[in-house]
């Protein structure tokens, strides 16, 4: 079992961090699930995933959003050559502008997600993979990483922050995505 007697002592006289104060709180609610030798178990972080499935998906795309935005908008930084609009890079920046805010906002989260990560591939085998082999050495990483983090979006879903979510199950699900106790009497 995990003591944290001495830590919550420092905690209060303040002479612990706040971070700290958080994962002491955390432990303090008896959140974390901890087996006979004192290990946290999987299960004590398994009602946090549907939510840092949420957290990926918007940072995923917002950090998404910013090429399409460079590429259209030249912002935040103006591209070495503005492509035109009619163009495979143009197609590319609307992909990418587009997509990225649907996923932004979790709509129509897993279709988008699959077309951006053939997208992703398509790039990294087109402009990435005909410069050698490795994906550091050719610059295809970020290309790659997208592509397997669009594919994962793309059979997880967008999670309970989405509009997917909402569109699904309306008011019938709290905005943290949690049922709601449903009423018997009044048919809903």
């Amino acid at each position: 079992m995990l003591d944290f007697t001495p830590w919550k002592s420092a905690m209060y006289t303040g002479l612990v961090c706040p971070g700290m104060r958080l994962c002491l709180t955390v432990a303090d609610m008896n959140c974390l699930n901890n087996d006979e030798d004192g290990m946290v178990t999987s299960d004590s972080f398994s009602k946090w995933s549907p939510y840092v499935l949420s957290v990926l998906r918007m940072v995923t795309a917002f950090l998404f959003m910013q090429h399409g935005m460079q590429k259209l908008l030249s912002f935040p930084a103006a591209p070495p050559t503005s492509p035109a609009l009619f163009s495979l890079l143009g197609l590319a920046g609307i992909l990418e502008l587009v997509g990225g805010l649907l996923l932004l906002i979790g709509w129509f989260t897993r279709p988008v997600a699959f077309v951006l990560s053939g997208f992703m591939a398509v790039a990294y085998f087109m402009a990435h993979a005909p410069q050698g082999f490795w994906p550091l050495l050719n610059q295809g990483e970020l290309a790659a990483l997208y592509c397997f983090v669009l594919l994962y979006l793309a059979a997880a879903g967008g999670g309970p922050w989405s509009v997917d979510r909402w569109w699904r199950y309306g008011r019938d699900r709290t905005p943290l995505g949690r049922d709601r106790p449903v009423d018997r009497t009044s048919g809903r």
